[in-house]
């Protein structure tokens, strides 16, 4: 008889978040953000504050006071904030032309 191995066997390469955000281009529109809270008082009033434990790079920050402010320049698109935000209170939309991240494979 032999004896089989009932461990699944992971052949996925281990993936290291850093390493891919290191490979992501920034084209940052300094002059109209694609990233707003649409009203700072609704973000005092959140007690969970999920933006910011849910956006996958940290450009969410609590303030002092529990504002919530915004690093647009880091986002990597993905609209994580726009579905978590329980009060739907962060304005999301596309880069205009040109601007945004690009993501590059391979």
């Amino acid at each position: 008889m032999t004896e089989t191995n009932t461990t699944p066997k992971n052949d996925l390469p281990a993936v290291y978040i850093d390493d891919i955000l290191m490979s992501l281009k920034y084209f940052t529109d300094e002059h109209e953000a694609h990233l707003k809270i649409i009203d700072p008082q609704v973000c005092i009033r959140c007690t969970g504050k999920p933006c910011v434990q849910f956006c996958p790079v940290g450009a969410y920050r609590t303030q002092d006071g529990g504002t919530v402010q915004i690093a647009f320049q880091s986002c990597v698109e993905c609209g994580t904030c726009r579905v978590m935000c329980p009060p739907a209170n962060v304005s999301w939309k596309l880069p205009r032309g040109g601007f945004g991240v690009a993501y590059k494979f391979g």
